[in-house]
C-alpha cells in the first residue's frame, strides 16, 4: 500500500513549502491538470540514461502524477540546472529497478507501490 493520502496531504501543506523554500532539492514544476495552475513538487529524481525516474511514495494515482500525465511534460530543476522532461510513463518496479544504481531502493522500505514515473529530457 502506498503512503495514505493524509499524509501527502500534510506534506503539501507544510513540507514542500519548507523544503521549496530551502532550495536544496530536485524541484518538479507541473501543470495541473484541472486548474490549470503550475505546481511545484520537490521529490528525488533519480537520472537514468535519457531522463530521470521518478518513485511515487504515495502511490502512482497522485495529484503530481496524473498531472504530468495528462499535460505530456514537466520542467525539472536539479543542483540548479532546468531539465524539460517529455514522454511520462508508468512503468513496473523490475524496469524500474534496472535502471537506477543499486543504492537506490525502488520502492524504499515501507513504501509497497507497483509502478515508478519514468521522463525523457527533451531533446533540442
Amino acid at each position: 500500500m502506498p503512503i495514505p493520502r493524509w499524509i501527502a496531504r500534510a506534506n503539501r501543506r507544510f513540507f514542500n513549502p519548507r523544503e521549496l523554500k530551502k532550495g536544496k532539492r530536485p524541484v518538479l514544476a507541473h501543470v495541473g491538470r484541472r486548474s490549470g495552475t503550475i505546481h511545484s513538487t520537490p521529490l528525488d529524481a533519480h537520472p537514468i540514461d535519457g531522463g530521470f525516474l521518478f518513485i511515487p511514495n504515495y502511490g502512482p494515482r497522485s495529484d503530481w502524477v496524473l498531472n504530468i500525465l495528462a499535460s505530456g511534460s514537466a520542467t525539472l530543476t536539479k543542483d540548479g540546472v532546468e531539465y524539460t522532461l517529455v514522454h511520462p510513463r508508468l512503468i513496473g518496479l523490475d524496469e524500474s529497478r534496472s535502471l537506477v544504481s543499486e543504492d537506490v531502493k525502488v520502492p524504499p522500505p515501507l513504501v509497497n507501490i507497483d509502478q515508478c514515473l519514468r521522463m525523457d529530457i527533451a531533446s533540442g
